[in-house]
């Protein structure tokens, strides 16, 4: 009688060993995930402040749909986002008399993102959607920061071949001193020497593209001509 209850007792023990391992492991996984973001921005040496002090402030040209959210609407059925994905914030907007619910879902780590590069660029959003769409995402996207002030949209644009076209020269006519952040080629196809190539982000949650930009984004405030750098990597524009 003894013996059996002390096998039970080291059965229990065991199982009880496992599933607190397992516990453990979803607690901390799940810790991981939600641990805030962090780039630190140190302060500038004297020597760094100078050769900033010689060059223009840039202009970082920023698109919204598959770059820094993706969303749906009502009535379209997208296998890109899971229905289970609960989305960031939903728009109610109204498109030739209808109303229509778009589900916004924010890229990785976007906030962050914005909070940091608007200390070191004027950021400007230039996207191919509708104004009253794009609009109502880049206020939520601003958060009243006025940081997003400066907006372009679909009326801005150049259809070409089947797709968008933006025009940076409409937006700063010195082109050495402005870029542009966009998942899709054809859209800055004028200047593809002034642009940051970027994957298109639907629903990966471990996505980390806008973070892996920022030491490049650090640098490229400091150079004469963003274009010295940029059209080195026009390569990479084909592989997006």
């Amino acid at each position: 009688m003894l013996k059996q209850l002390q096998m039970g007792l080291r059965a229990f023990l065991l199982l009880a060993s496992r599933v607190w391992s397992c516990i453990s492991f979803l607690l901390k996984k799940q810790f991981q995930h939600h641990q805030p973001v962090r780039y630190e921005i140190y302060p500038l040496s004297p020597l760094s402040r100078h050769r900033l002090s010689l060059v223009k402030r840039k202009v970082l040209v920023l698109d919204l749909d598959e770059t820094l959210i993706h969303s749906y609407h009502d009535g379209v059925v997208r296998t890109t986002v899971k229905p289970v994905i609960p989305p960031d914030f939903v728009l109610k907007v109204v498109i030739d008399t209808h109303p229509v619910r778009f589900f916004v879902h924010k890229r990785p780590h976007v906030d962050f993102f914005l909070d940091i590069v608007s200390q070191w660029y004027e950021l400007v959003v230039f996207t191919a959607s509708m104004e009253i769409y794009g609009a109502a995402v880049a206020d939520i996207l601003d958060n009243n920061r006025g940081i997003l002030r400066k907006r372009f949209y679909r009326q801005h644009c150049t259809p070409e071949s089947g797709c968008y076209t933006k025009d940076l020269s409409a937006i700063c006519s010195d082109l050495s001193s402005i870029f542009i952040l966009d998942n899709s080629p054809g859209a800055y196809r004028s200047h593809p020497e002034n642009a940051i190539p970027i994957r298109s982000w639907t629903q990966d949650p471990s996505d980390t593209a806008l973070l892996s930009l920022l030491p490049v984004l650090d640098a490229l405030r400091f150079t004469q001509d963003v274009r010295s750098v940029l059209s080195r990597n026009l390569h990479l524009h084909r592989s997006w």
